[in-house]
Order: structure tokens, then sequence, then C-alpha cells
């Protein structure tokens, strides 16, 4: 089976169970690392996954996807700095500080961070300190959440 309808497949079947467990599905890939194929779908939930989640879904989804062609399957939390993919993502990231990585310079610019003014019409809009910028979101390696860590005093 190709590369793309793996990835199809699965990603149709995890998307299913993920909803009848109370889950959401957010993305699936398959890589070769070392000579393995590796089947990884990321699913979250409301404050977070945790290995039990992760584990549960793993034998729920596993029998169901045997007829696939991969070697190791495994089932991840995105994390919290998830590059945002889907539409819902952008309008859920709204108002957050993002970077904007791009596949090749525009207007001298690769990496761009700011606020998340939006998505529309294809276009990613970040608000910067030298004002507002809109990327086609098809020249976009990743938009992505900016994680900021607060100093924690010593006493």
């Amino acid at each position: 089976m190709a590369k793309k309808s793996v990835t199809a497949t699965a990603g149709q079947i995890a998307e299913r169970l993920a909803q009848k467990m109370g889950y959401e599905f957010v993305d699936v890939e398959l890589t070769k690392e070392h000579g393995a194929a590796f089947l990884r779908i990321f699913v979250d939930k409301e404050g977070g996954m945790s290995l039990d989640d992760c584990s549960a879904f793993h034998h729920a989804i596993m029998d169901q996807l045997e007829e696939l062609e991969y070697d190791y399957l495994e089932i991840s939390s995105p994390g919290v700095d998830r590059p945002l993919k889907r539409d819902k993502d952008f309008e859920k990231a709204k108002g957050e500080t993002v970077e904007v990585k791009l596949y090749r310079a525009i207007d001298g610019i690769k990496l761009c961070q700011g606020e998340l003014l939006g998505l529309e019409d294809g276009q990613v809009i970040v608000g910067t300190q030298q004002g507002e910028k809109r990327f086609a979101r098809k020249d976009c390696a990743y938009v992505k959440p900016v994680i900021e860590y607060e100093d924690i005093e010593e006493e």
C-alpha cells in the first residue's frame, strides 16, 4: 500500500476511534527511521493526554490497522507546541504568540514571530512590532505556538 493511502486510511480509522473514545484526532504520519516504517498517530484531549490514554488508544486501534504496511505503531500526544495544521487549530490559537517558518524567504523574512491574528483566505495573519504580516499558508513550513517559560526564583 502506498505511503499516502496508509496515512489516509490510518487517519480515517483513528479519527473515528478518537471521536468514540472522547479524544481529538490531530495527525498521522508514516516515516522511515533506521530502516523501519513508523506509523505515528497523534491524539489529544482537553487537559492533555496521559500515558494511560495513549496506551488505551493504542490497544483499541491495533487490530483495526493490521492490513496496513508499517513496522511500528506509536500513539502520541502532539505536545503544547504542536504545529497548527487545521483551520480549527488556527482558530483556537488566535491571540497567542506564534512562530511562522517559511520554506523560502519572502521580503527578506524566513522566520517571523508575533500574535496570531487569524487565518483568512489562505493567508496566515501575524501581528508584529513592524505591523501586520500576511503569509500564504502554502508558503509556511510550519506555524506553531511559542512557549514562554516564566523564571522561577530560587529562595
